[in-house]
């Protein structure tokens, strides 16, 4: 296994170092590259890398580490400050876009629980793409990325919520496991009280003592992160929940900006890690089973999207301009469209019909939302060089 994770490791950067020099020759999509590279090299591609379990548990790693990342963005204080303005936005076009999607399958003979699955899914947007293509030194900490990451963030714990119900069905028999019930119930207090206890009185004190040695604040939160996840992982918890409550608990520091900062390289390192991922993990030669349902609700999701975000903002007096960025940004599927997917499938809740559709869908959203982002808009990979902005 170590000999096959070291060559799939060296196919994805090796890999990616090419496919990204051709991409930013003929000025494209960084993020397409690393997709179309798991779908070249993947098991359903030329079989370089034949074990679909190789490609789960490297996906699996980028996620933990990504929500964990994720969860150091998400300052409680701030999302409180962000409800008033961004709730009604996000749950209204929460809702919109599940209601649409789960219709537009159910008109193509899915099942109620498969198009009800499918709507959730497609409930969220790209936190990955929303951040990666938003300029920090530009518009991150002006109305349009407070707006974007407002939302964004907002998804994330309604993403996260789901996920939880999710990890509570029994495999095989349509219900509910009532231990695993139990257990979230006692298990999520407690794991979040310790991780408030060990920032409040251990991390934060070693972080004021030794925060002027970059290589340990690179260290200890990848530790407290691994540790975090191995704890939810003995409670039953899934390790993603864990890496998300310890980054939400590492928020809270004062320098959690900081060590933000110095996480960048891995955040870059996991990003490529999953969207190589996302493409090595999709079965395209299922894709004709599903094909008409996919490109419907693709190209609704796609149109939609904008203008469900833009109607919302303009409701609460944003202008037209700043109202079709946001939705613009804010227009394509989200990685946890893939995760809440795979989780449902994992436990039969879904077919695999529905779950590749939920790929597919995810997958051309993803290409589309960031061709239209890179270039229209301000974004560290804008094609134009006047719109470039780090």
């Amino acid at each position: 296994m170590n000999d096959s994770i070291t060559f799939a490791f060296f196919l994805i950067f090796f890999g990616a170092s090419v496919l990204a020099t051709l991409a930013l020759y003929t000025r494209q999509s960084m993020l397409v590259a690393y997709i179309l590279l798991g779908l070249l090299v993947g098991p359903y591609g030329l079989k370089f890398i034949p074990e679909s379990k190789t490609i789960q548990e490297i996906s699996s790693i980028g996620i933990m580490f990504l929500l964990f990342l994720l969860g150091l963005d998400l300052k409680l204080k701030n999302l409180l400050k962000m409800l008033h303005g961004a709730m009604l936005v996000t749950v209204a076009s929460s809702l919109a876009f599940a209601l649409v999607s789960a219709l537009v399958f159910k008109l193509f003979n899915f099942n109620w629980i498969d198009s009800i699955i499918v709507g959730i899914s497609m409930m969220f947007s790209s936190t990955i793409i929303g951040l990666k293509l938003l300029p920090t030194t530009a518009l991150h900490h002006q109305h349009i990325g407070k707006v974007v990451v407002s939302v964004l963030l907002l998804q994330d714990v309604l993403a996260i919520l789901v996920l939880l119900v999710l990890n509570l069905w029994k495999p095989g028999s349509g219900s509910f496991d009532l231990t695993m019930v139990i257990k979230t119930i006692i298990a999520i207090p407690i794991l979040i009280t310790l991780a408030y206890f060990a920032e409040k009185f251990i991390l934060h004190r070693l972080f004021r003592k030794f925060d002027r040695i970059k290589e340990y604040v690179f260290l200890v939160p990848i530790g407290w992160c691994l540790a975090l996840s191995e704890l939810a992982g003995m409670f039953g918890l899934s390790t993603e929940i864990g890496a998300f409550i310890a980054g939400v608990a590492l928020a809270a520091s004062p320098i959690s900006q900081y060590i933000t900062e110095n996480l960048k390289p891995l955040r870059d390192f996991f990003l490529i890690v999953f969207f190589f991922s996302v493409g090595a993990g999709f079965n395209f030669r299922l894709l004709p089973q599903v094909l008409w349902p996919v490109l419907v609700l693709a190209c609704l999701l796609i149109i939609l999207k904008p203008l469900v975000y833009r109607f919302l903002h303009r409701s609460v007096d944003d202008n037209k301009n700043t109202a079709w960025e946001i939705g613009f940004r804010l227009g394509q599927a989200s990685e946890f469209s893939l995760l809440v997917g795979f989780l449902a499938f994992s436990s039969t809740l879904i077919t695999q019909k529905a779950y590749i559709s939920i790929e597919a869908v995810s997958i051309i959203t993803f290409i589309v939302s960031s061709y239209v982002v890179v270039m229209r808009y301000p974004s560290p990979i804008a094609f134009n060089s006047k719109l470039r902005r780090d």
